[in-house]
Parts: structure tokens; C-alpha cells; sequence
């Protein structure tokens, strides 16, 4: 996910396309137009993709969100769920997907690994009150109105 925070061009969970060339020149031309530095974030570790790439040929690590951008933990599940409260958006890592049809669902339960549904759930439970517009999920379609309506159905809420 790309996003200009008021601090830095931010890449959340990158992954570069098979068309590189195209991707860095149009990231570095981003990155000298709007006279920021890349931040990379990750919202799960095993994220990683092309995020050491990345690190290696912008001399930066992923790390902490700059200004502009809110990390919430959800140590539950092992991951960090980024809030973008300009846009009113949400970007989660494995937790959330969207449906194709403007909805959401928590991921599949075996993805939980020793946690249960109903306690993923509570803790997620603490984003509702956000005023969530967007979510923008790395599985499925992302939520583009109405997110913090979707987000209550798909925990029970």
C-alpha cells in the first residue's frame, strides 16, 4: 500500500511489481516531488516481500510510522493494524479481508494458530470506535465507504 503521509512516502507490506523499472522510477520521482523520505511498515513480520529490497536500495529500515500515520498493535494475532486519520482508513495485514461486495470477514480460523475466533474478535472490537471510512485489507477487495458498518458485521458488533 502506498500512501504520502504528511512526513514521508510510506509503504505498507511492499511488494514490488514484475514491472520494477517502472515501479522505482515512479517511486523515486513520488519521493522528489513531494520532498519526502520512504518509510516502510510492516503489518505482520512474515509481510516482509520486497520491504528488504527496498531497505537496501533506499538505506532506510521498516520501523516506526511517521506523523501522519497511527500503528495499533493487536498482539493477539502478532500484528499491527496502521490508521491513516486523514483518510479515515484502516490498513490491516492477515486480520481482516474483504468480501467483493463492500464487506469484510475475519480471517479463517486456522490462520489463528492457538488464539480462538471469539477472542480475535473482542480485541479487533476496540477499531469500531475509529470513524472508519476505508479499509484497505491485503486479501480481497478493500472497503471503500461505509468501513467502520462493514467492520461491525464482520465482528458480530
Amino acid at each position: 500500500m502506498y500512501y504520502e503521509a504528511p512526513a514521508a512516502v510510506v509503504l505498507i507490506d511492499p511488494l514490488v511489481p514484475p514491472e520494477r523499472d517502472e515501479f522505482f522510477r515512479a517511486l523515486d520521482r513520488d519521493r522528489e516531488r513531494v520532498g519526502r523520505p520512504l518509510a516502510l511498515l510492516l503489518t505482520v513480520p512474515w509481510h516482509e516481500r520486497s520491504a528488504g529490497e527496498l531497505a537496501k536500495r533506499y538505506g532506510v529500515a521498516a520501523g516506526d510510522p511517521p506523523q501522519g500515520v497511527v500503528a495499533l498493535p493487536f498482539p493477539v494475532v502478532e500484528e499491527t493494524i496502521y490508521w491513516l486519520p486523514e483518510h479515515r482508513a484502516l490498513v490491516p495485514g492477515d486480520t481482516l479481508f474483504g468480501t467483493g461486495q463492500g464487506g469484510l470477514v475475519v480471517c479463517p480460523d486456522t490462520w489463528l494458530e492457538g488464539d480462538t475466533p471469539a477472542r480475535l474478535r473482542r480485541s479487533l472490537r476496540s477499531l469500531l470506535d475509529l470513524p472508519v471510512e476505508l479499509v484497505l485489507v491485503s486479501h480481497g477487495e478493500p472497503v471503500l465507504k461505509n468501513g467502520r458498518a462493514a467492520l461491525a458485521e464482520a465482528l458480530g458488533a
